[in-house]
């Protein structure tokens, strides 16, 4: 693996800290007091190519491969303060539009890979249900087979983007007797009778980021509509799984650059007893331990990536990435808020809010208990 970089991926990604910067940040703090998702934001990104990075020219991508592209998520994480808004493209790329390109019937690639990628729609990816917990299979949501369609009949729950949609990847089980293997995707249109969504939930961060509900009522999809073959739900979620545990923290792993800059600007301009706070050792030992985390998550997340851009199965190390870093995130903003001091638990002064938007890495994609799971079963071991 070749940890350098070209002059053109440096390039990209200094373009895109520079759009970033320029174009992302307006109004963030009132933005995340009020949870507002900005659409024009949204556009913007898609404008300059986000949406569209790892993906086929054919429909409007670049089609870069994942490497750049999460060398370019991670610049964009580092100078866009609004990670709300980051978790939304990056739930929307991994969750459903690889999905859709990868199981989608070839008529609807055709129309709408490229609205997914020049920002016309936007995309939500609904599996989990009420009362399924960390057990992503054990659904109640059915569908059932009637002519040329299917109807499906459920509740699905913390549906990231659910409130601003305008495409759903729908979970449902189509034989129950076959369990996860009864599974089958399905492709709905926010317009669809019998689709509705709840009021956004209110979260703890990522509040620029809108959740919701997804009810269906005697939902009809056209078999057209469907993802892949039916019962192939299962292996449509582990692909869509195996991409977004490797790359849906990318972004985050640039908000740890950033927050690491900010602290070390920080220590060595405030002064205690005639000093700079970053001159008392345990301080300084919080700072190194910040930049130790932010390394050792950068390397497993390049790593990752290198092994799915040459073929390699990554399922155990994606659910490493997935872990890590979701943890070195929470733990290295618990480092940046104790160094900042009674600033940094104010929440004006921006520090507090990166630990909130953290600790749902630990819960999303899978938790953490989760992870190990994966880990240890891709081990041999069979807890």
């Amino acid at each position: 693996m070749d940890l350098s970089w070209s002059a053109e991926q440096l390039e990209l990604q200094r373009a895109v800290r520079e759009f970033a910067a320029g174009s992302l940040n307006d109004d963030i703090a009132a933005r995340t007091d009020n949870g507002e998702f900005r659409r024009d934001l949204w556009k913007a990104c898609a404008d300059f190519g986000i949406l569209g990075m790892p993906l086929p020219a054919a429909f409007g991508g670049s089609g870069q491969d994942l490497p750049t592209t999460v060398l370019a998520m991670e610049a964009l994480g580092y100078a866009c303060r609004d990670q709300g808004l980051l978790f939304s493209i990056h739930a929307h790329l991994w969750a459903v539009t690889m999905p859709v390109l990868a199981f989608g019937e070839p008529a609807v690639r055709e129309e709408i890979m490229p609205k997914l990628i020049d920002g016309t729609l936007i995309g939500a990816h609904a599996m989990s249900e009420p009362d399924s917990g960390s057990n992503s299979y054990a659904l109640r949501t059915t569908a059932r087979r009637e002519g040329d369609a299917y109807v499906l009949n459920g509740t699905k729950t913390f549906v990231s983007n659910g409130p601003v949609a305008d495409v759903f990847v729908i979970f449902a089980t189509v034989n129950k007797a076959r369990g996860m293997w009864g599974i089958t995707g399905f492709l709905a249109d926010r317009e669809t009778p019998g689709l509705a969504c709840s009021p956004p939930f209110r979260k703890m961060g990522l509040s620029t980021s809108p959740m919701s509900e997804v009810i269906l009522e005697d939902c009809m999809i056209p078999v057209s509509r469907r993802l892949g073959k039916e019962g192939q739900g299962h292996a449509i979620f582990s692909h869509s799984m195996a991409w977004e545990r490797t790359c849906i923290l990318a972004s985050q792993l640039g908000g740890m650059e950033h927050q690491l800059d900010t602290c070390l600007r920080y220590v060595k301009e405030r002064e205690q007893f005639g000093k700079p706070i970053g001159d008392f050792q345990l301080v300084a030992s919080r700072i190194v331990d910040m930049k130790l985390r932010l390394e050792t998550s950068r390397l497993l997340l390049y790593r990752a990536a290198w092994k799915q851009s040459v073929g390699e199965d990554i399922t155990m190390d994606a659910a490493m990435v997935k872990l890590y870093l979701s943890e070195c995130a929470v733990q290295s903003a618990l480092d940046a808020i104790q160094v900042h001091g009674g600033y940094g638990y104010m929440a004006d002064f921006g520090v507090e809010r990166d630990l909130r938007d953290a600790v749902g890495g630990m819960l999303y994609s899978g938790t953490s208990e989760i992870q190990r799971l994966v880990i240890a079963r891709a081990m041999g071991l069979r807890p």
